[in-house]
């Protein structure tokens, strides 16, 4: 039986593994007395709690994998009996996950997807007939890069599925690191001594502003100009924000800012509302002509950031994944990708 918790890499999930040492199962978090691969784990259980924890629903996870609620709910207690945890926190209006409970959620999901591929034919995966492929990725990059090479990937292979986790770098490199996808394609990870980085692309930051803004009659604009208007930035917690204060920093400049969002996308909403400025990376802004913002060259200094493919060097994947990223390596490095968006100007 696998052990669920704390054997990494390709062998966690094979039968036949050689189990950990007794001094190894000490450590484990969930248990001292009983390595879990003695364990009665039942992969219903699991599945009832992966799906209640990503619904944070008892009813609509209990209807997503067609049982009752309290049958549900009997699954999740014993789950909970068998670890010697609580995973989950129960409120009269929502469920949320204990620290434990988070830590475990990606172990599970990584056991019932390894399940369900090993489950397929040997000869179907082998021929990548069938399968699933998981990536991680930065909104702007899942917008520009994934739909030209899914599109051509599934025309050879179409009954190969995927599933995109759409999020910010730092959330896609943990994903990798939690071993929850395939591979993933973020701004972060060339540094990170736990993955590889394929450099993909790299491209500028660029000034968005609306056509009717003193700055549009400018061919570029530097950093030190956006001190005089309202600059909309990202918060600290963003890898372009990271990129952006670096840069700066060594450039000994740093405009103020008015407007601090989340979302790229929500700066370029208040740029169009007339309401300030952005810097945002090419592919975050329009693909065409834009009826009211334009875009404008920042320099002094030119502020670039590289997109890349982040993985686990040895992790296993399924041969599905492996021809899709391979793939996608070629498709980009061959043909340098869709168009960016150009520069635009009144």
């Amino acid at each position: 039986m696998w052990c669920l918790l704390d054997l990494p890499g390709p062998e966690a999930s094979g039968v036949g593994t050689d189990l950990p040492s007794e001094k190894e199962c000490v450590k484990c978090i969930y248990r001292n007395d009983n390595c879990v691969e003695r364990m009665n784990i039942d992969l219903e259980d699991l599945r009832a709690f992966v799906a209640t924890a990503e619904m944070q629903s008892f009813r609509a996870a209990a209807d997503s994998i067609h049982l009752s609620q309290p049958a549900l709910t009997r699954r999740i207690q014993k789950l909970e009996a068998t670890l010697g945890v609580s995973l989950l926190e129960r409120t009269t209006r929502r469920v949320s996950l204990t620290a434990v409970g988070r830590d475990f959620l990606p172990r599970a999901r990584r056991i019932l997807d390894d399940l369900e591929t090993s489950l397929l034919s040997v000869r179907e995966i082998a021929e990548r007939r069938s399968g699933l492929v998981s990536i991680a990725c930065i909104p702007t990059a899942a917008y520009y890069f994934l739909p030209d090479v899914i599109s051509a990937f599934t025309e050879e292979f179409p009954a190969i599925r995927f599933r995109i986790f759409d999020a910010g770098a730092n959330e896609v490199l943990q994903s990798i690191l939690n071993r929850e996808a395939d591979f993933g394609i973020t701004l972060l990870g060339a540094d990170d001594p736990d993955v590889t980085f394929d450099p993909l692309i790299e491209e500028p930051f660029l000034l968005a502003c609306r056509r009717d803004h003193p700055l549009a009659r400018q061919e570029s604009v530097t950093w030190a100009d956006l001190a005089a208007h309202r600059f909309v930035t990202v918060g600290r917690t963003s890898g372009n924000r990271l990129i952006m204060d670096l840069a700066l920093a060594r450039a000994n400049v740093r405009p103020r800012s008015f407007f601090e969002v989340q979302h790229l996308s929500t700066s370029l909403g208040l740029v169009e509302a007339g309401l300030g400025v952005a810097a945002l990376p090419r592919m975050a802004l329009p693909a065409g002509p834009h009826p009211s913002i334009v875009t404008l060259p920042l320099i002094e200094p030119r502020v670039t950031r590289t997109v890349g493919v982040v993985r686990v060097p040895g992790a296993r994947r399924a041969p599905a994944a492996e021809q899709f990223y391979q793939m996608l390596l070629s498709r980009w490095r061959d043909n340098a990708g869709p168009a960016a968006p150009p520069l635009s100007r009144p």
